[in-house]
């Protein structure tokens, strides 16, 4: 679900605030979308009311991440029992002019698939992000 529509209260909008910053920390000249999704019916139907999801864009394609776009979904359980949400995993996937080029996930391998792959010091960074995007949300107070 897009992250402008999952901040809902001030905690969740200060963490997706992180989220952008620690992302623009690994790679500066981004530019954030908070609303990735299109708002009609065929898309609203794969929207994953569980996830975050940001998209960012590089002023063009970028060489060492293999992609023009990249899309960030943060994954999400939430206990019915204990009520709590905590973060399971994050997706990325990167996108040029003719679709997915790669992608990565957390919950399995953490290793990329695809027709390109990042350069090895910007995978390597793009998973810091990722790490560092888990422990913020699954931080205790």
């Amino acid at each position: 679900m897009n992250a402008a529509e999952q901040a809902n209260n001030v905690e969740v909008a200060s963490k997706i605030a992180s989220v952008v910053n620690l992302f623009k920390a690994q790679f500066p000249d981004i530019r954030v979308d908070l609303k990735p999704w299109m708002n009609d019916p065929d898309t609203r139907e794969w929207v994953d009311p569980d996830s975050i999801d940001i998209g960012f864009h590089f002023p063009g394609r970028s060489r060492l991440m293999q992609s023009r776009s990249i899309l960030i979904q943060i994954r999400f359980y939430q206990d019915p029992l204990e009520g709590y949400r905590r973060a399971i995993g994050v997706e990325a996937a990167g996108y040029d002019h003719t679709g997915q080029q790669w992608k990565v996930s957390t919950v399995d391998k953490w290793s990329f698939e695809g027709t390109t792959q990042p350069k090895p010091e910007s995978a390597a960074r793009l998973k810091s992000f990722c790490r560092q995007v888990l422990d913020l949300f699954n931080q205790t107070h």
